[in-house]
């Protein structure tokens, strides 16, 4: 296998996705905030670049956890690209600087009236992820602290930063809307702890599941497929989101409807999350992102 197919396979890059649609989904909900923005090439371009940046950026974060990841996937995932011993360490570590530093270039050219607000975001952001991966700080073997510093950057920041492509960030509604993102992530993203238990265990990653027990993590987990998106209704009826009002009751609904089913699925027989490598809510998990994702974007834009 070529060394630039092995870096893409390091960079998990069916995760790259989602951090994009992110991205772009902020843009279009600033786009059709009150007061709405008068079509212009930056409402594109601004965007566009913002959205490659999210998937740049992930794609660090991705590779910066896997290095300091090595002992644990050894046990969880061995054969990913470092521990089945294909990538060698000093090129795992050359893109994964590559990819921080071009994260933060493609963030300082999303500039809309000369503001660098995207820049600075991502600055924290690039932060929270080595805080979560990297010795002393290393926050995701601090149970649920390591859900804190997954929802901050991959959920309020990622839709704020979105925002900032077209508008300042200077008000509620960009950070509402990250709130809803970053409380689901908060919990949902447990979904993916609960069979890597015992890699996790050996590494010294005391997450969720390992603390608490597979059903007690599963039901501590549980609001957050569904109050976060409780959230949508209550934001439009404060005024607080000014999409179309019709639109955002209909998505509340629905995403509440969708998490209390995957809450369903998890509960009925929790213990399945420690033994199935790839549990349905995982998948949900990510189905439930990219459904709120581009059901904002239409209740903005339409």
């Amino acid at each position: 296998m070529s060394r630039a197919r092995l870096l893409l396979e390091f960079s998990r890059p069916f995760t790259l996705v989602a951090p994009a649609l992110g991205f772009a989904s902020g843009a279009a909900t600033a786009i059709g905030a009150f007061p709405r923005e008068v079509w212009r090439p930056s409402l594109i371009v601004y965007p566009l670049i913002g959205s490659i940046m999210a998937a740049v950026l992930n794609a660090a974060s991705n590779a910066l956890n896997q290095i300091y990841d090595l002992e644990i996937d050894r046990v969880n995932k061995p054969k990913r690209p470092l521990p089945s011993g294909r990538l060698p360490m000093t090129a795992a570590w050359a893109f994964t600087i590559a990819a921080y530093l071009v994260a933060l270039a493609l963030a300082w050219l999303v500039a809309p009236d000369g503001r660098h607000e995207c820049f600075w975001i991502v600055v924290i952001a690039t932060a929270i992820t080595v805080l979560y991966s990297v010795p002393p700080f290393r926050t995701k073997r601090l149970g649920i602290w390591a859900n804190v510093t997954i929802a901050i950057p991959r959920g309020v920041l990622l839709k704020v930063s979105g925002w900032s492509a077209v508008k300042t960030i200077a008000g509620v509604e960009p950070w509402y809307i990250g709130l809803i993102f970053g409380l689901f992530l908060l919990g949902a993203s447990t979904t993916k702890d609960f069979a890597d238990m015992e890699g996790d265990a050996r590494g010294g990653c005391r997450t969720l599941p390992i603390i608490y027990g597979v059903r007690r993590a599963a039901w501590m987990i549980s609001p957050s497929f569904v109050i976060p998106f409780l959230m949508i209704s209550a934001g439009a009826f404060a005024g607080i989101l000014t999409g179309h009002f019709i639109l955002l009751q209909i998505l509340s609904v629905v995403m509440t409807v969708y998490g209390v089913y995957v809450c369903y699925l998890m509960l009925r027989h929790p213990e399945d999350l420690a033994v199935e490598e790839n549990h349905v809510s995982w998948a949900h998990m990510y189905r439930m992102m990219f459904v709120a994702q581009v059901g904002f974007a239409l209740a903005y834009l339409l």
